[in-house]
């Protein structure tokens, strides 16, 4: 399914190019990125999913399963191991 890339302009007027229904502007979720934390070692996908569920700090991610982060939209395998580093280094892991 080879779909046509379509301009979109943001409501901050960045102009861009997609090809999917996301309307996620590019420009301003780059600016949006943390520079520090485990959030900033993640993949936009993975990092808005855990922020939509509220999780913004290593306790409230500990406060989850894998089984559970692994179940939201945007978290992957390969998410994983980089939170349970993160999660290490601060003496804390997922709930069981």
């Amino acid at each position: 399914m080879n779909r046509e890339r379509t301009l979109r302009i943001c409501p901050k007027g960045h102009r861009y190019y997609k090809c999917t229904d996301c309307g996620t502007c590019p420009k301003c979720e780059q600016a949006n990125k943390p520079t520090e934390g485990f959030l900033a070692r993640l993949s936009s996908p993975a990092r808005n999913a855990l922020q939509h569920e509220g999780i913004t700090s290593l306790k409230q991610l500990a406060d989850y399963s894998e089984k559970e982060i692994l179940a939201l939209h945007g978290v992957g395998p390969t998410t994983m191991p980089i939170l349970k580093m993160a999660l290490e280094e601060e003496n804390l892991q997922f709930k069981l």
